[in-house]
């Protein structure tokens, strides 16, 4: 696996000739990137389409969110079997619009982290604090309960086979941006307090950073000694943009 992972999460964009004009760039493009890992996350409708564009090639997919349960009465859900068949190798758990808008707690993050790995694929845990967090001064203490909550859960060891991706939330879409010595704090704490329970898998976790990356600030931010890459949302659904961040990786 590549040091850095740049991470596109498409959210609820999308259409069928969107796919295959994305898809077919990046692929032209994939060949620049040498120091990054680059994984796409479609919505589920364009699932078997990422497959078969991407198939041979070093772009990974993942998927945007994931119930917890194998099977049964839970309409309108996938689940992480299904996923699993259309080549998926990572599951975005905790997103914050999953928290925000979707009401997810603490527990169903948990979950869906433990049930993800329990399929042999990988969680990219999300943690991260409002705009009245943080000008509380709560930052560190919302994003390490975040963190503890799946601690508790699945254990410190779990860490070996995840990816955090810290998202100010307050940062996203907003305008407003986190510098990249605010990102490097927390990226930093996150590392520190897996360690504390963890130390030879917080060596190894990779944190990716989440608020708006963009081609002009990527460079600067995967300089900073904790941050291990991007999840990228609305600059992942240019080719152009998404490519040079990822050939931001150093």
């Amino acid at each position: 696996m590549a040091h850095t992972i740049v991470a596109g999460n498409w959210k609820m964009n999308a259409s069928k000739n969107a796919v295959t004009k994305l898809l077919s760039e990046l692929k032209l493009g994939v060949a620049a990137v040498n120091n990054a890992e680059l994984v796409v996350f479609p919505p589920f409708p364009y699932l078997a389409q990422a497959q078969a564009e991407l198939m041979g090639t070093s772009i990974g997919i993942g998927v945007q969110n994931i119930c917890a349960s194998a099977k049964g009465a839970y309409t309108g859900e996938v689940s992480l079997a299904m996923a699993r068949e259309f080549g998926v190798s990572y599951v975005l758990v905790g997103h914050s619009e999953r928290r925000a808008l979707f009401a997810e707690d603490d527990a169903q993050v948990a979950a869906k982290y433990v049930a993800t790995q329990a399929m042999q694929l990988t969680p990219i845990l999300c943690v991260g604090e409002t705009l009245e967090q943080r000008e509380k001064g709560l930052t560190l203490s919302v994003v390490t309960s975040q963190i503890q909550a799946v601690i508790d859960a699945a254990g410190g060891a779990s860490f070996a086979n995840a990816v955090v991706a810290y998202e100010p939330v307050w940062a996203i879409g907003t305008g407003l941006t986190a510098s990249p010595a605010q990102a490097q704090q927390v990226h930093k704490a996150i590392r520190a307090h897996v360690a504390s329970i963890a130390p030879e898998q917080a060596r190894g976790l990779k944190i990716l950073y989440g608020g708006s990356v963009t081609a002009a600030s990527a460079e600067e931010l995967f300089a900073q000694a904790d941050i291990d890459g991007g999840l990228v949302g609305g600059a992942s659904l240019q080719a152009d943009s998404f490519l040079a961040i990822g050939q931001a990786a150093k």
